[in-house]
């Protein structure tokens, strides 16, 4: 096989393996416990869909862990795992190779959501959203059952995989984030509503498990969150907290009182002697703990996050631990004008806070812990990654009340509209306004806006060297409608100049470089659907950028052969466009598309272009 086969197959893979198997992966990590029977097909399901594709991919593509190990959390994480390992050497453990295999596929958690963030950041919302729901309609499922058979001194657990109340107290609790987080980023009224009744809906199931540790975890959880965003909401934030200890010491102190301290400060004392014993190295990654408080029988974790670390691998391995914890509350604080960080750093919070009284495995295999620690550390380094490529929205976001839009449209010039009304305005300053009217809830169009693939590509293509209009804000009007305020390029479409241009050997000289420009595209992994003569422009200095980027995607890899056919098919839709492309100067097309890459997938395009098929349209 050539070097060019392996190298398109290995594309393949990667593109295969990012843009739809990690996607996959991560929304049954997220959701599949509330339904499978038990955790082991859970791990399974992780190990297959998400771990080993993640490192075949690495595996395909070396070159992509270069960004992703320039990451602080992965480098403290990679310094805390590897510490941890070595630490085999000194604990009495016999599974030292199922050991190593445990902070590997923590490993694969964060270099793939980096991957699915890098190459699909879109599907990140939809996941959780879809993860979200399944959660919800869980406990609808078993929450009323349990409620009817109540009997005082139960606890609710939940079906599926969920076998012991405080478990499942944590992935309640974090569904419960993330409807607090989605309510409160939302500005329309009738789903604010929606998500505070999803969000009431998790914390009686929190409730329910008559777990004590989530309800602190959820004060700690709520009090960051207000404290992030520091507006008119957080007023009620910093107020539910204590409002919501009064109504349950008033209507159900035994949550709080019942049970006592259940032995926690004896079993913390017990493992911090213990602890002392070895304070720098600790007993080894996995060394058994035998606790006895006096209760007939023996406990075996240290049921505290910290203490575990401090045990397992001492003061040397507990300082990347804490850093990571330390580094994540930064992103979120660094980044809280991101509702991404904002929900990701409130979900570490939430899982630092159910920490102090639970846990015990530094390094588990997937189970209800990774949704405390592990999950968000995750998805922290995953964004913060996707942050530095451009794949998140950095620009300034606007909410614009009816007025506050009139006002800025005023005296605007209509330079393209439709039946429904103008689509982009010139505003008194020079700059733009493109408008994207609000999709319905339920379409791909709601769940990744077209402003927002807008902004994300005028990001991105400049990094990659593709000159694009300066977006300078991400506008949200009332009716749920969006916009984007960009400065536009200076030059003129190519189909001006082309009409203006009365020289054959011109247009073949300036035909010639644009197929080196659309090589150079296709090379990149950027997919134009409205890739036409109008949305191409010649500027000032001479060279070529793209404008109307919403319908433009871009893929891990160079475009395979088809997408490179299927892109120039669309080009052929414009008569005149056909006439100066793919009839009067084809050659000087197809001979500057050769100049910049390589033959085989040359000759499959000229095959194409050629083609009684491939010019009729």
């Amino acid at each position: 096989m050539s070097s060019i086969s392996l190298s398109s197959t290995g594309n393949r893979a990667f593109d295969f393996v990012c843009l739809w198997v990690l996607p996959a992966g991560l929304f049954l990590l997220l959701s599949a416990l509330f339904f499978l029977p038990d955790r082991s097909p859970h791990h399974k399901l992780y190990y297959a869909l998400f771990s080993i594709p993640t490192l075949l991919a690495l595996c395909a593509r070396p070159r992509a862990l270069v960004p992703l190990l320039r990451e602080p959390l992965v480098l403290l994480f990679l310094l805390f795992a590897g510490f941890a390992v070595f630490s085999i050497l000194w604990s009495p453990v016999a599974n030292a190779a199922d050991l190593v295999k445990r902070p590997l596929h923590t490993l694969m958690l964060f270099l793939g959501t980096a991957l699915l963030l890098l190459h699909r950041p879109e599907t990140f919302k939809p996941i959780l959203l879809g993860a979200g729901l399944l959660a919800l309609l869980a406990v609808l499922r078993d929450l009323p059952a349990f409620a009817l058979a109540y009997v005082p001194g139960t606890r609710f657990i939940g079906a599926g995989a969920l076998d012991n109340p405080l478990l499942s107290s944590h992935l309640f609790g974090f569904f419960c984030i993330y409807w607090l987080c989605m309510a409160l980023d939302c500005k329309r009224l009738s789903l604010v509503a929606l998500y505070l009744a999803a969000f009431a809906i998790m914390f009686a199931a929190v409730l329910a498990t008559g777990s004590r540790t989530p309800l602190l975890a959820l004060v700690l959880a709520v009090n960051w969150v207000a404290l992030l965003r520091r507006d008119r909401r957080s007023i009620a934030l910093f107020a539910a907290a204590p409002v919501a200890l009064v109504l349950i010491c008033v209507y159900a102190p035994q949550l709080i009182t019942e049970r006592g301290t259940s032995y926690r400060l004896d079993i913390w004392q017990s493992c911090w002697e213990r602890f002392l014993d070895h304070p720098w190295i600790g007993h080894g990654y996995d060394a058994p703990l035998s606790i006895d408080v006096g209760i007939g029988y023996v406990l075996t974790e240290p049921h505290n996050f910290a203490l575990g670390v401090l045990y397992n691998v001492g003061i040397i391995g507990f300082l990347p631990w804490v850093g990571m914890l330390a580094c994540g509350l930064y992103y979120g604080w660094k980044y809280r004008a991101s509702a991404s960080f904002r929900l990701a750093s409130t979900l570490l919070m939430f899982g630092i806070g159910a920490g102090l009284t639970e846990g015990g495995g530094i390094l588990s295999r997937p189970k209800e812990h990774w949704f405390l620690l592990w999950i968000p550390l995750a998805l922290l380094a995953g964004l913060s990654i996707a942050r530095h490529a451009g794949r998140l929205v950095l620009a300034a976001r606007v909410w614009l009340e009816p007025a506050q839009a009139l006002h800025m449209a005023q005296g605007a010039r209509i330079i393209e509209e439709d039946g429904r009304g103008p689509k982009v305005l010139q505003l008194d300053d020079g700059s733009f306004l493109k408008l994207f009217r609000r999709r319905p809830w339920y379409t791909w169009g709601n769940l990744y806006p077209y402003a927002q693939r807008f902004v994300l590509n005028g990001q991105q293509l400049p990094l990659l060297g593709i000159a694009t209009p300066q977006v300078l804000e991400l506008i949200t009007y009332a009716d749920g409608s969006q916009g984007v305020h960009y400065r536009p390029l200076p030059g003129r479409t190519l189909r001006q100049v082309l009409q203006d241009c009365p020289e054959i050997g011109e247009r073949r000289a300036l035909v010639r470089r644009l197929g080196q420009f659309i090589a150079v595209l296709h090379e990149q992994g950027v997919y134009f659907r409205s890739l036409h003569l109008g949305n191409v422009l010649l500027l000032d200095d001479d060279t070529f950028g793209l404008i109307d980027l919403a319908d433009l995607r871009l893929r891990p890899s160079p475009l395979p052969a088809d997408l490179r056919r299927r892109n120039l098919r669309h080009m052929q839709r414009y008569p005149q466009d056909r006439h100066w492309l793919f009839e009067e100067n084809v050659e000087a097309l197809l001979d500057g598309y050769a100049s910049k890459t390589d033959q085989a997938l040359t000759e499959a395009v000229r095959t194409h272009v050629q083609s009684p098929t491939g010019t009729a349209q």
